[in-house]
């Protein structure tokens, strides 16, 4: 009887980690495209600027170096954004746990791989070198 009502709660537990991991999965792809709408219309907006760099002698390069920049300090601040609400939810999170089932500190975030996060979150936003920006720049 034991065994069987580990077996259901382990299957269970794996489905609600497959659904969460599902749903993070949609959340990553859709702020990554929003980044990319986001560098998009900052290009657009800024032909003027990209022109003046242009005839004073910026090479493409270095443009493209800009908006690489810009990116990657969205993606630091959102990481880091989203790591110190994490850090900051573990609290209630624990303080309910331990009310409802007696189990304390069951969500926890280790620094590493807080820290490879906030890397994830820079190298998903600095992915976007579209060929649109390549155009904008000549």
């Amino acid at each position: 009887m034991a065994e069987t009502i580990s077996s259901m709660i382990g299957t269970l537990l794996n489905a609600v980690t497959y659904v969460l991991t599902g749903f993070a999965a949609i959340s990553l792809l859709v702020s990554t495209i929003m980044i990319g709408i986001i560098t998009y219309v900052s290009v657009i907006e800024r032909t003027k600027e990209i022109g003046i760099l242009r005839s004073v002698g910026a090479r493409k390069k270095d443009i493209s170096r800009v908006f690489s920049a810009e990116t990657m300090i969205i993606g630091f601040t959102a990481g880091i954004l989203g790591v110190g609400l994490s850090y900051l939810m573990t609290i209630p999170i624990n303080s309910i746990i331990f009310s409802l089932a007696d189990i304390s500190s069951i969500a926890s975030l280790n620094p590493l791989h807080a820290l490879a996060l906030v890397a994830g979150s820079m190298i998903l936003t600095d992915l976007y070198h579209p060929e649109w920006l390549q155009r904008k720049t000549r």
